[in-house]
Order: C-alpha cells, then sequence, then structure tokens
C-alpha cells in the first residue's frame, strides 16, 4: 500500500454471544480473546486505526483497553445490537463515520489469524485493485473433498471412477477471518464482499472461528502448539 492511503481495521464486538457465554473476553491461553487479533492488527504498519464498533465499552475498560492513538471505540447504536441483526448494517454505520480508502473487517473470533496472512491479503487485494481484476477480497478453505447430498448422490465426482482428492477440482469456503474492501465496493453490494471480489486462501488452523466450545477447545489446542513453535503461524 502507498504511504498516502488510509487502511482502517473494522473490529466489531459483542458484550453477549449464543454458543460460548462471553467469548469475547474470555481468557484463551493467557489472554483475552479480544486482545489475540487486536495485537495483530497492530503489528501492522499499513493499518492507521482499528476501529471497535461494541455495546461493551465497560467490558474493555475493565480488561485495560481505552481509546488511544491508533484504536477507536465506537459506541453501538441501540438499533444495530442484538443478535440478529445484520454485520453489513454494523459495518454501513462505521462507514459512514470513519474515512478511509481501505477497509479491512475481521472478528475477535479469529485468534489465529496472522500477520503474514493480513499483510498478503492487502497485497493482494491492492495488486488486484489496480489492475481492475478485483474490488473486493475474502478469505477461504479450500477444499477438495468427496462430497453427496443427502439421498447419498455425488455432487462433484463419479463414484465410479475415483480419482486421488487432490486432483478433484477444489471447492472454497468462505472462512469469515478477513475481508479487505472500499466505500465504493460497499456501495455497489451493501455488502463487506463486492461484485468482483478476490479470494484469498488461508491456511486451515490459522482460519479458525470461534462459534461453537469445540471451537474454542481447538483454538486452545493451536494456541498451546503455536506457543510451542510447533504451529507455524505468524
Amino acid at each position: 500500500m502507498n504511504g498516502s492511503s488510509r487502511c482502517v481495521a473494522l473490529l466489531p464486538m459483542k458484550a453477549n454471544s449464543q454458543r460460548v457465554k462471553g467469548k469475547n473476553f474470555r481468557v484463551l491461553y493467557g489472554k483475552p480473546l479480544f486482545r489475540w487479533i487486536l495485537d495483530t492488527l497492530l503489528e501492522r504498519d499499513e493499518i492507521s486505526e482499528v476501529i471497535i464498533n461494541t455495546d461493551a465499552r465497560h467490558i474493555l475498560a475493565e480488561n485495560g483497553l481505552t481509546d488511544g492513538p491508533r484504536i477507536r471505540i465506537r459506541d453501538r447504536k441501540p438499533e444495530l445490537c442484538g443478535d440478529t441483526v445484520s454485520m453489513n448494517l454494523i459495518l454501513a454505520d462505521d462507514l459512514a463515520a470513519i474515512e478511509a480508502d481501505t477497509y479491512l473487517m475481521t472478528h475477535t473470533t479469529n485468534p489465529m489469524l496472522s500477520s503474514r496472512t493480513i499483510g498478503d491479503a492487502l497485497k493482494l487485494y491492492q495488486t488486484g485493485l489496480a489492475a481492475g481484476t478485483c474490488d473486493s477480497l475474502f478469505t477461504v478453505n479450500q477444499i477438495q473433498t468427496r462430497f453427496y447430498r443427502t439421498d447419498a448422490s455425488a455432487v462433484n465426482h463419479d463414484p465410479d471412477n475415483l480419482i486421488q482428492t487432490q486432483d478433484l477440482e477444489p471447492w472454497f469456503e468462505e472462512n469469515s477471518n478477513l475481508y479487505v474492501f472500499s466505500r465504493a465496493s460497499f456501495a455497489k453490494t451493501h455488502a463487506r464482499i463486492g461484485k468482483k471480489p478476490a479470494l484469498h486462501v488461508m491456511d486451515k488452523l490459522e482460519a479458525i472461528d470461534i462459534d461453537t466450545p469445540q471451537d474454542w477447545e481447538l483454538a486452545e489446542a493451536v494456541a498451546q502448539l503455536r506457543n510451542e513453535g510447533k504451529v507455524l503461524t505468524q
């Protein structure tokens, strides 16, 4: 990214969660969950500011986090609170208040997302934007395996002609880790994914998204392995 462009990270954070209670502030391997991704975002010099749209300013303060030189906490509007509110409405509220050339959005529930992946995604987005090949970017898991419908009929392979799974057509799963977009692309779709998105493939262990108690256990295991130098996520 060039020196004159402004990139902000959008990190929405709510007080309550449905399946893992209080997960955003629960301690994961030595520090509150939200600090994992926040610390990673602050490592990137390309990111001018991290915007935290939240209904939990008081809980953040209890955990030692207040507004700072690169952190701005925005109190979530009452009409945007609740489990059923579309994330795109929250992002639209942030975009209306925060000027930037590039918006990067992630979640507190992505603790293993690495600084290197963030940097690579921003470079891919900027290159594609300059070439006219993309207007946004999101991260994905690449999957090459045999899929079936509920009636056991094959979806993406021929059961009578089994080939190696690595030779199957790759499918790509949105993993909810990282989105990069501009104000212009958001205006076209009213969403974080634009009309012509680029896909950025991530390592599956790095792409953990904590949504269930089982996800939490997996994140704890990966955090321990990473701390012991057995998992490379930089």
